[in-house]
């Protein structure tokens, strides 16, 4: 998205944004965030539906609640979120632009209805089911839950005779898909700045940010500066590109440093990822049983796996489940893998980096105790963002014209090593620190692991 620099242009507050819709047949719902929240008839549609109501049962940040306890907030609420910034989004470009822009009630529809939608495939415990257990079942799997989403949208059309025209869903899912690899390029796309509304494939500013940004900050108690009203009130498209005015780019920089520290401070805290690798241990060990990643192909099985998968595991009486139901006892019982260190990959690395294994640490191994691969887990956190809000046609502002404080880039790499048993952290940490000197000829890791902390069962 570009930058504009005209100071002179404002919105009405007053507007009312369900107005056009048949109130007999809309509900109003309260949200934390947002406040009320108008859910017309169309949408009512999707969300009565037993493959939406499942997002209730999604945790928006996994096992984050294990540490931060009032991170219990669902995809749910953060979809009924996503639709309403959609619809104010798109709302304000046409009262403003409307007629320049060609902005029709079939554009509102679809851009609120792909804000509703955008998460209906998405698995459990956060991104840990995509990310990290299915590639270790799946070698190769290009699996993701933004074609899962696709695919749940046109298996509720069908299961609950949804009536609804085709091009409206074919719309849906492009926008749906805008930001992944299946995106439709831009060429074929009509009024492309639509498309950018809730998934932006090309810099990362979207509704979608918007409001996981605000709603994750005030569930696990964090401050949050960034404003995504004053973006709101502000954009305009110019050349069918969604632009800002040249005075918020301070805002667009706060809506990506709130973001990475988001990403470190939260969402891969230390023991949370701790945590994670202990679910994926447990999902992997009870696989075979109860074939969960078998769901993944079929929208009318896979809307049954949720969350909850933790306490089916956790309660069946077989013996099948025995080393799974043992993991998740553990993390009940908060005996976690032990952190024992990390790094940040050099800068000038990162480029070139392969994800750290156990068998790296293991093959780094000097003490006495014999190391196996299933004693440790590594955790490569990758934290990439995009800064750039340039565009070729508009106003762009270099970095030097901003401040010399700011970051120059939002990218990070860190290396977590963990001992699977409490007494190995001494001679896994020892491992990992081989292996760092072996690599890059220092030690990476800012300090050494607290002896405290190796002794833990001396």
């Amino acid at each position: 998205m570009g930058a504009f620099c005209n100071n002179d242009l404002a919105f009405s507050s007053n507007y009312n944004f369900g107005s056009y819709q048949d109130l007999r047949f809309s509900k109003h719902v309260y949200d934390n965030v947002h406040g009320n929240i108008h859910l017309g008839p169309l949408f009512l549609k999707f969300i009565d539906t037993e493959q939406f109501q499942r997002l209730r049962d999604l945790k928006q940040l996994g096992m984050a609640h294990m540490v931060y306890p009032g991170a219990v907030h669902s995809r749910f609420e953060h979809s009924l979120g996503v639709y309403w910034l959609a619809g104010e989004a798109v709302h304000k470009l046409k009262i403003h632009q409307g007629l320049e822009l060609g902005i029709d009630h079939f554009d509102v529809q679809t851009v609120k209805l792909a804000g509703l939608l955008h998460d209906v495939g998405h698995g459990p415990f956060s991104h840990l089911f995509e990310r990290e257990f299915l590639p270790m079942v799946h070698k190769g799997s290009e699996w993701s839950h933004e074609k899962m989403s696709v695919d749940m949208v046109d298996h509720i059309v069908d299961e609950h005779h949804i009536e609804i025209d085709s091009e409206t869903i074919k719309r849906v899912k492009e926008m749906i898909l805008a930001s992944s690899k299946y995106a439709t390029t831009k060429s074929t796309r009509e009024k492309h700045f639509l498309y950018d509304i809730v998934a932006n494939g090309r810099n990362g500013i979207d509704v979608d940010k918007f409001d996981y940004i605000v709603r994750d900050c005030r569930a696990c108690g964090l401050g949050c500066n960034f404003q995504f009203q004053r973006l709101m009130e502000t954009m305009r498209v110019i050349g069918d590109d969604i632009c800002y005015r040249a005075k918020d780019y301070l805002t667009i920089h706060k809506l990506f440093a709130t973001r990475a520290d988001l990403y470190r401070t939260v969402y891969t805290h230390a023991k949370v990822k701790a945590i994670e690798l202990m679910v994926v241990d447990a999902l992997l060990e009870a696989n075979n049983y109860l074939e969960i990643a078998s769901h993944i192909h079929d929208p009318s099985q896979y809307w049954k796996l949720d969350d909850t998968i933790i306490k089916t595991i956790e309660t069946a009486p077989h013996q099948e489940l025995k080393e799974s139901r043992d993991l998740i006892l553990r993390i009940r019982r908060r005996d976690l893998y032990q952190f024992c260190n990390e790094y940040a990959v050099p800068k000038d690395q990162l480029d070139n980096f392969k994800d750290v294994t156990a068998q790296d640490i293991v093959c780094s191994q000097s003490s006495g105790v014999a190391l196996k691969e299933e004693d440790v887990a590594v955790s490569n956190v990758h934290i990439k963002f995009f800064k750039d809000y340039e565009s070729e046609e508009k106003f762009s502002i270099p970095d030097d014209r901003i401040s010399h404080l700011l970051p120059k880039s939002y990218q990070d790499m860190i290396v977590r090593v963990y001992s699977k048993k409490p007494e190995l952290v001494g001679a896994i940490s020892e491992a990992f620190e081989n292996f760092q000197l072996k690599t890059y000829g220092i030690k990476a890791q800012v300090h050494a692991t607290p002896e405290k902390k190796k002794c833990r069962i001396c």
